[in-house]
């Protein structure tokens, strides 16, 4: 029933990860992600709908359409990069109306939570390190992407998605061709333009949640 959700309700699917970032190799995954809606009258009963959705395709996971607002409200990295990847292969009506409202998201919580992953990535690769003396060049990776992705957005109020320009240095880390001392280094001068980038940023303290809510609760009319 809940892959049957998602093939027959969704609004809006792209291709993320290294596809989308301009970092795939020839062996990558298709790695996709969608926003479906639920007809509105299956939440009425004592069952309610799933809010996510593995499948049903390898590879593929989707959100019900509240639970990505609210992530999407709560500046979470991975479901604002859904709204920006350049390889979008399934956009209805609705999800053109979403992909329109994708800035109402943003706000200065972008500081916060860009840099919180990204200095988790830091402490798992620090850790690892010291543990076992080797470093995961696909994890540094990703810990310097979220850095320069969260400086990008606070100073251009545009979430920083495909890094083809940067393609040959990001994957120098990920196949452990540069030191960690030069990870570290890089890592602190993003952090930096992080840092100053927040403190410059024309973003709003909150995003527009009463815009997402009237979008939320169209929808949900529309799917009685």
């Amino acid at each position: 029933m809940h892959d049957d959700l998602v093939r027959r309700h969704t609004i809006y699917s792209c291709v993320v990860g290294s596809r989308a970032y301009g970092l795939a190799g020839p062996d990558s995954d298709v790695d996709r992600r969608g926003v479906f809606v639920v007809p509105t009258h299956l939440f009425w009963g004592l069952d309610k709908p799933p809010s996510y959705v593995d499948g049903p395709e390898p590879e593929q996971s989707s959100w019900e359409l509240e639970r990505f607002c609210v992530l999407g409200l709560a500046a979470n990295p991975t479901v604002l990069e859904c709204l920006w990847s350049p390889l979008a292969d399934v956009v209805t009506d609705v999800g053109r109306e979403l992909i329109a409202l994708r800035e109402s998201f943003l706000s200065r919580r972008l500081a916060q939570t860009y840099g919180a992953y990204a200095r988790d990535q830091f402490t798992k690769l620090e850790a690892t390190r010291r543990r076992t003396g080797t470093v995961k060049g696909k994890q540094a990776m990703h810990m310097l992407r979220l850095l320069m992705a969260g400086a990008h957005v606070l100073s251009t109020r545009q979430i920083l998605v495909d890094l083809t320009a940067m393609r040959d240095r990001f994957l120098a880390v990920k196949r452990g061709e540069v030191s960690w001392d030069e990870i570290r280094a890089w890592a602190s001068a993003l952090e930096d333009e992080l840092d100053r980038a927040a403190q410059a940023t024309t973003l709003p303290a909150e995003p527009d949640r009463p815009a997402v809510n009237d979008f939320l609760i169209r929808t949900r009319r529309d799917h009685l």
